[in-house]
Order: structure tokens, then sequence, then C-alpha cells
């Protein structure tokens, strides 16, 4: 059986491939790759050169439709598996018939450059994704980019969303003979981006202010009509939700999108869908999920918006529970193992989770808590509203 051999190069070209990748290209009959990077490869290897067609995916699920008698050879920028070609090959082909032969990747690179550990650093990648994607409120990432203009993109989007100081490092070409690395902020590379950014590059941020404390986030943090769960209610309700990395979580009654945004920072990978049948606060939604770089579809009111959202590894519902069929629609279709947390202010939605708790089982659990407000020339303790919380696993 013919294989795929993917062979990871760097912008020095054949110069810093390892000896076992340069034998694989010196043997190779036909070799795919974009047109840089087939650029890359010397007289010395002599293979038939095909460039990647626009779209690629059709062409990735027919490479060995003319039944060629030999192994397909690949090149690809640095590490294949790296946000890269590899696992796409691998998910089509099966690991058994795909070959990864990795260089070092630019995230190495650039890690190498500024001196980050980079176990401590985050990969973002913008080739595909919009550039919300990348915002964060604190720590560091190198980011991947799709091209040129990307840098400028991704630094006016951290300026619009309050992260305008952040150390922002633009790295072109790294491993090249013409790397080039300038540095500023994220600000000051919005206002006046330089005209000569090479498509090849990726940006090492390191966002400021830092608010990465690992803590639930303050509520005057979002946008919101006072239709938020509050922080101290959001904490134990994301300890019950409990996101994983790369899970889906349904927030119905979204309100400002608080829980899916929290969701979201939770784990690496988590998505949310929000639903939210006030147009406005929809807009909040979206406001707060742009702000926060997270990966949350906003959608309309919940039952009527459920088809199409992808099926859910953990449901909060925070408003709507006495909508008709809303707790059966949603436990219908939560993943096998998943969980439900729905939490009540009202005696009628207190109501209903008791009835469903008396079916279904799971845990019941009520919540009071208590602010210290001025009384006088003192303080005093007042109370806020109970929550009634109903935890079910299906």
């Amino acid at each position: 059986m013919n294989h795929l051999v993917v062979v990871g190069i760097g912008a020095d070209g054949m110069a810093g491939l390892s000896e076992s990748s340069r034998r694989e290209l010196l043997r190779a009959t036909v070799v795919y790759g974009s047109r840089r990077q087939l650029d890359l490869l010397d007289d010395t290897v002599t293979a038939s050169r095909r460039s990647w067609p626009n779209p690629m995916l059709p062409a990735l699920e027919n490479l060995f439709a003319d039944g060629p008698a030999c192994d397909i050879h690949v090149v690809a920028s640095g590490d294949p598996l790296l946000h890269g070609i590899g696992a796409t090959l691998i998910r089509l082909y099966g690991a058994q018939r795909v070959r990864v032969l990795p260089h070092v990747s630019s995230v190495s690179l650039a890690c190498a450059r500024i001196g980050w550990a980079a176990n401590a650093t985050e990969i973002i990648s913008l080739v595909t994704a919009p550039a919300h994607t990348a915002v964060r409120r604190g720590g560091r990432a190198v980011v991947l980019c799709r091209d040129a203009n990307t840098p400028h993109v991704l630094a006016a989007v951290l300026t619009e969303t309050g992260r305008g100081a952040s150390e922002f490092t633009v790295l072109e070409r790294l491993g090249g003979n013409d790397e080039r690395i300038r540095s500023g902020t994220a600000a000051g590379w919005s206002a006046a981006p330089p005209a000569d950014i090479d498509d090849l590059n990726v940006v090492a941020v390191r966002y400021l202010p830092d608010e990465n404390e690992g803590r639930t986030v303050p509520d005057n943090a979002f946008s919101h009509d006072g239709q938020i769960t509050k922080q101290t209610i959001r904490a134990v309700t994301l300890a019950a939700l409990s996101p994983r990395p790369g899970e889906l979580l349904w927030d119905i009654g979204s309100g400002s999108g608080s829980i899916a945004v929290e969701w979201c920072r939770g784990a690496p990978g988590c998505r949310a869908v929000g639903f939210e049948s006030n147009a406005l606060r929809r807009e909040r939604i979206a406001a707060n999920v742009r702000a926060f770089g997270v990966d949350v579809e906003v959608r309309g009111a919940a039952p009527q918006e459920l088809e199409g959202a992808g099926q859910p590894d953990a449901v909060f519902i925070g408003g709507g529970l006495t909508g008709t069929g809303l707790v059966h629609a949603c436990i219908e279709r939560l993943s096998p193992g998943g969980r439900l947390v729905a939490n009540a202010v009202t005696a009628e939605s207190e109501a209903l989770l008791i009835t469903w708790h008396t079916r279904l089982g799971g845990e019941l659990r009520r919540f009071q808590h208590y602010r210290g407000e001025p009384l006088g020339g003192f303080t005093g303790w007042r109370p806020l509203m109970p929550i009634t919380q109903w935890t079910v696993q299906t």
C-alpha cells in the first residue's frame, strides 16, 4: 500500500532539512505543496511538482484517485501537525497511511527569538478564524497569521477591546536569511502599520492589562442591562457545568452571555451557543464575545432555534425555564454523559425544577448570599435573591 509522506520545511529551504527529510524528497516522484513551499526545493528534487488548487480540500480527498503506484509526498510549512495540513491528511487517510517528518515550527522559532517558554505560551491560529478569537485578557500567545494584513487587523481588534497596551511583536520569514522582527504595542501598530509586512509572519502578543487571575470575571467587565448571572452565582454555576477541553455549551436565556463567555475561558477549545429572545441583548452578547475573544454563536429564542446548533456536552438554562417543552428538548439533545444546569429565581421556575428533580434525580441546591452595604455610619448585610439550582447528568 502506498503512503503519504508529509515533509515539513522552513524558510531556509533545503539547507534546514534533516537528512531523513532530504532523502524522502530526493526519492519522491510527485510532490504537492503551495507554490511558495515548492519554490523552496532545489534542483536535486526531480519529482513532478504540483501546486494545491483552490479550494484545496477536494484535491486532498482525491490524492490517490488515479491509483499511483508510489508514495505521494507533500511539503508543508514547519511542523505539519501544528495547525497544519498533516492533521487533515491523517483525518482523511488514517495515521497508518500518513507519515509526518516535522521541521521546527514557527511557534518554536518565535518563542526562541523572544525568550518565551513554549509550554507557557498559547498558540492561536487566525489562518481561517476571525481576529476577535485572538483577544485575551491576560497571558501571552503566538498567533499564526493568514497574510500580511493579519497583524494590522489583530492590532486594531486588540485596541478596540481595551488591549491596546499589549506588547506586540511581528516576526517575519522566521528561519530564513532575511528574517525580520519588529516590536511595539498593539495600539501603535494599529495606528501606523508598516507597509512592507511579508505574508509569512506570526505575531507574539503579551496581553496587557493582564487580568488573567484564574477566577470568574467581575460583573462590570460585561456589557449588560441587569440580566446577568452575578459573579458569585456564576462561579458555582461554572463549577456545576465543569467545562472540559473542546466541549460545546448551550447557554439558554443568555442575557449578557456571561456564562457562555466564562465557559469558553474555562478550558481550551470550549465553544458555546447563546440563545436569547431579546434582539438588544443579542447585540450585547455579541459585543461581550468580541471583547473576550471567545467562540460563541448567538441565536434567537430556545427551543425554536435549537435545531442545527450542534449536540451540546452541557446545557445551562438561566432564563425561559417555564417555556413550553424547553427542558425536555434540552435533555433530549444532550450528549451521552452530558450535564444540564438550571438556575431559578421565581417560585414558578423553582417548582418546575423540583418536578424535574423528582422525575430524573440529580442534585438540588439553594444559594443565598448577602452583600455588605452602608447602613448609616455602619455596614449592614443586604440579602440578594436566592437561587435554586438543579444539576443532572444524562
